[in-house]
């Protein structure tokens, strides 16, 4: 039976022709330029170039070559790394862009509640945005509360293009939190007026559409496009802050003791960052 060779024994034959051919291209080098220069040497050294030479030039080839390949991994790798980089940076710098976005807008919002002051007679506070509950999207949580001086029934007044617009009630008040009821929820009402007609109801919400204004008189002069604000019969809000504008009335049936109107709140319920809470002022404060 025929015995295959023994691996280990073959590779190191192998290492040993290896390191055998660098040694034998040195020596015959050496010779090439040590032997002098008579007849039959020269000839000697032209054959032995003739057959070595190539062979050195390739093994030197393999060498550049492998060189080459082995900075060119480099680069590649040292590329890659400057585009990890690269990616972080515009990242850190896009966030960055939005954060100084933000802090724009915001400054914006306080630049103009600046110019906004309780009516003679009310006191206010502003007040952040803290939770709105996805299931409750009609109110929100404020961080200010019983201990701010806020107290059930507060108006929430919002800034809306530059001007104060009702956006709420104070419905719930706690330590240091409040929920305000916003205008489109269907539990919130409040006492109007339009500003051409200078007829008066009950504006009520109705959710997602638009608010109802109720027992105008028969037949109304209110039209659609009219600006309705809040009610001096009011005792919860200040009179005279917009709440929006009629988008449309009801026919006059004479049926009716009562006509009703659509109104579109000037305030964006969902989009509200901050309010400013109104209450009458206690005795003594706004004198």
């Amino acid at each position: 039976m025929q015995r295959k060779p023994n691996r280990k024994k073959q590779i190191s034959q192998n290492s040993r022709r290896r390191k055998i051919l660098p040694a034998t291209f040195l020596v015959i080098s050496l010779l090439l330029m040590l032997l002098p220069l008579e007849s039959p040497v020269s000839s000697a050294k032209a054959l032995l170039s003739y057959l070595f030479i190539p062979q050195i030039r390739a093994a030197h080839a393999t060498l550049e070559y492998g060189s080459e390949v082995s900075q060119t991994v480099r680069e590649l790798l040292s590329t890659h790394h400057e585009n990890e980089h690269l990616k972080e940076e515009l990242g850190r710098l896009r966030l960055e862009n939005v954060r100084a976005r933000e802090m724009a807008e915001e400054n914006l919002r306080l630049t103009q509640a600046l110019k906004l002051s309780a009516p003679r007679g009310w006191s206010g506070l502003w007040a952040k945005v803290a939770y709105r509950d996805p299931s409750q999207w009609y109110s929100v949580v404020i961080d200010k509360g019983a201990r701010d001086g806020i107290s059930e029934r507060a108006a929430a007044v919002a800034l809306q293009e530059g001007g104060p617009v009702l956006a709420g009630v104070v419905l719930e008040v706690a330590d240091t939190t409040a929920k305000v009821l916003l205008v489109r929820d269907e539990d919130f009402s409040a006492a109007v007026y339009g500003k051409d007609s200078g007829e008066g109801g009950v504006l009520s919400g109705s959710g997602a559409g638009a608010l109802k204004l109720q027992y105008l008189p028969v037949p109304s002069k209110m039209h659609a496009g009219e600006a309705i604000y809040t009610s001096p019969a009011s005792s919860i809000f200040p009179a005279g802050i917009l709440v929006g504008h009629v988008s449309e009335v009801e026919e006059a049936d004479g049926l009716y003791t009562s006509q009703w109107a659509r109104v579109e709140p000037v305030a964006k319920v969902s989009s509200v960052r901050e309010l400013f809470i109104l209450q009458r002022a206690q005795q003594g404060e706004n004198k």
